[in-house]
């Protein structure tokens, strides 16, 4: 892709739209047009063709605000063979990364020095979808009812079943704030409506128990406390790099038609939030897909896996915390699902899409542990 720069902001006369943004707007339409049916006839396959440098699937939109490509570097897919690729969590004192295949009911792992998989780390799952680390290198899961974590001799305690008196709908995702050891999940029910992931048990009901909704877990007493419920249907969940804020995947637009594809932006205020607000818009070219799972990098610059839409805009879009601009993208060829960074220095990315597990390395680093 060539890339157009320019050293003037200043706008056109009669108060136009200014020749940055212009050139802007042109560098993400000849993105989509270009490059949009690349990643679909890319062969990703153990046989393929070596990848010519630089990589023309990841795209700097905005080269002044992404400068995280690395121009000898390719996207590498390093497993395929799932039913739906989800929760990607990166252990750093293991160094491996674990992630799940949900209707297989199994989670599978990556060994980080010799690339060895394990196809069944933990099997069944119970049909866990995200997953993350605390500060002590424990395993936490969103399982089909509830929020669990894997103790170091093996053994799973479950750590939230029920919140405000009624039964979870179906745990997503989760973040550990490293000062009180809190968690923060998200409830949005998938795996309480879709029979394929796994139906709630004992229940004929297909619908959540209760308002789709964010929580923070108190490990330390045990209470759960709904903290938002804005988002139609809460999915991905991610601090901001200085913990000052909260974003949160809303996905509900698969349930609710007057639902909008979007990530929410918090203010976090000790145990509470605040200022709720639709940072970015996922609307690209017209069309909109899913912002599914998502992390930050150390810039604060937040990385969405996105997708249901098709060449030219599945895969990893990239946007600036500031105002929720589009400054990057990963094109896949297939949907993406969720996304976390990992490796010795914490700036690989890995991405988990429909069928399989990609990597890339990248020039930033990921913001938390996990």
């Amino acid at each position: 892709m060539t890339r157009i720069l320019t050293n003037s902001d200043d706008t056109t006369a009669g108060g136009g739209l200014g020749r940055r943004a212009l050139l802007q707007g042109a560098a993400t339409l000849a993105a989509s047009t270009l490059l949009a049916s690349n990643a679909d006839a890319r062969d990703f396959g153990a046989n393929a063709e070596p990848q010519r440098y630089p990589d023309p699937d990841i795209i700097a939109i905005d080269p002044k605000r992404f400068k995280a490509k690395v121009g000898n570097t390719a996207i590498k897919r390093l497993y395929t063979g799932c039913l739906w690729a989800e929760g990607p969590a990166w252990n750093a004192q293991g160094q491996y990364l674990v992630w799940s295949d949900i209707p297989a009911n199994r989670q599978l792992r990556y060994l980080d020095d010799d690339g060895h998989i394990s196809e069944q780390f933990h099997k069944p799952s119970n049909e866990a979808n995200g997953n993350s680390f605390d500060t002590e290198g424990r395993q936490l899961s969103a399982e089909r009812t509830r929020l669990v974590r894997y103790e170091h001799d093996g053994s799973v305690t479950a750590l939230a079943e029920q919140a405000g008196g009624k039964p979870l709908n179906g745990p997503n995702d989760m973040v550990v704030h490293p000062n009180d050891k809190a968690i923060w999940f998200t409830d949005p029910g998938y795996g309480a409506i879709s029979i394929y992931e796994g139906k709630l048990a004992n229940t004929g009901s297909l619908q959540p128990h209760q308002k789709e909704a964010v929580y923070r877990l108190d490990t330390q007493t045990g209470q759960v406390a709904k903290v938002a419920d804005e988002p139609f249907k809460p999915n991905g969940i991610a601090f901001s790099h200085d913990y000052k804020k909260l974003y949160v995947c809303d996905t509900g637009i698969t349930h609710y038609p007057e639902a909008k594809n979007v990530v929410w932006a918090y203010d976090i205020d000790g145990a509470k939030l605040s200022n709720p607000k639709k940072l970015i818009d996922m609307t690209l070219d017209g069309k909109s897909g899913f912002p599914d799972g998502l992390r930050v990098d150390t810039e604060g610059n937040i990385w969405v896996g996105a997708g249901w839409v098709g060449p030219g805009y599945d895969g990893v879009q990239v946007f600036a915390p500031t105002d929720g601009a589009r400054i990057g993208q990963i094109l896949l060829p297939e949907t993406c699902a969720n996304v976390c960074f990992g490796g010795k220095k914490r700036n690989r990315l890995f991405m988990t899409a429909s069928q399989s597990l990609y990597a890339v390395y990248v020039e930033t680093q990921g913001a938390h542990f996990c």
